[in-house]
């Protein structure tokens, strides 16, 4: 288990519960109230910490290296059912963005989203979760494939944002972006968008327009990263945690700000810290939302997608 800095009050009093164990299993020394104690004392100190996390602290739960990413997700989900699809049938197929198709019972869904990798070897093979032009149209390829054969669609957001490479420039990284979020506003089967992790810039948007988009709790949404924010602001990463503070990236704020529609609640400590409840979850949310989807025709799904983001932004003074 990998603790963040904010954690460590915690991983100190769990190594003293383990060291408490330890005693009593090796003599005959009765620790049974003391271990009771650590362990109520060890409740009280993650409902604390979890309880008043600042933004910045959510954007480390969502990067923590042992949260389960895209694949895990749709593993757990759809079992043995998932046919993962490839390439944009143009240049190659972008490890960095995945899709294909699932089950969730009996209904099928077109599952996309970005795949972050968990060691240095598939992290380099996943290009870290940043997807080049071609993973946007190979996303937008199966998206309009869901759409003639009438099975809706699943995007999980996951990115630190779009490759910035020149390569990717080249190949018009920015068009197939906007592309792709024009498409989504007027595809006719619902799409549901959940953001699992790092929801940054365009990189998130190229997959982000939905009927319903849901973020988990300890999940950041927002234009730039805090660490860029800083950078451009201070010319220094040093002010990181102000930047997050003041670009509102949180699921909370996002939710004020009426531009994600339900904040999904995680297990205490995060989603990697109980990975099936979170599963079984997110699991839930999207079939419950696809039953209410499911009841408008392709028009009326059209129309309130488009209303929901004209709508965005409107100020009434």
């Amino acid at each position: 288990m990998e603790y963040l800095d904010f954690e460590l009050p915690i991983k100190e009093l769990e190594d003293q519960l383990q060291k408490c164990m330890v005693i009593g299993e090796e003599s005959d020394v009765d620790v049974t109230e003391t271990c009771a104690q650590i362990e109520k004392k060890l409740g009280e100190t993650r409902k604390d910490i979890y309880k008043n996390l600042t933004a910045w602290q959510r954007v480390q739960l969502s990067r923590h290296p042992n949260r389960p990413y895209t694949m895990d997700y749709i593993n757990a989900i759809c079992g043995d059912t998932f046919l993962e699809l490839h390439g944009d049938r143009n240049v190659k197929d972008d490890k960095a963005m995945i899709g294909g198709l699932g089950k969730i019972g009996d209904q099928s869904y077109m599952f996309v989203g970005q795949q972050k990798g968990y060691n240095t070897k598939t992290r380099q093979y996943r290009n870290f979760g940043m997807a080049n032009p071609e993973g946007y149209r190979k996303a937008l390829r199966l998206m309009k494939s869901a759409e003639k054969f009438g099975v809706p669609v699943v995007c999980f957001i996951d990115t630190p944002g779009a490759y910035p490479g020149i390569e990717a420039e080249e190949r018009g990284q920015g068009e197939a972006i906007a592309r792709n979020i024009l498409e989504m506003t007027r595809l006719k089967v619902p799409i549901i968008v959940v953001i699992i992790g790092e929801g940054a810039s365009g990189g998130a948007l190229g997959i982000g327009v939905g009927d319903k988009v849901l973020m988990l709790e300890n999940t950041w949404y927002s234009v730039i990263s805090p660490e860029s924010c800083s950078s451009i602001l201070w010319r220094s990463w040093e002010y990181k945690e102000q930047a997050a503070e003041a670009l509102k990236l949180t699921a909370t704020d996002m939710k004020k700000q009426k531009l994600v529609d339900e904040i999904v609640r995680e297990p205490l400590g995060g989603a990697h810290t109980n990975r099936e409840k979170t599963f079984e979850t997110v699991r839930n949310k999207i079939s419950t939302h696809f039953e209410e989807l499911q009841k408008l025709s392709p028009k009326e799904l059209v129309k309130s997608r488009m209303e929901k983001y004209a709508e965005m932004g409107v100020f009434n003074g």
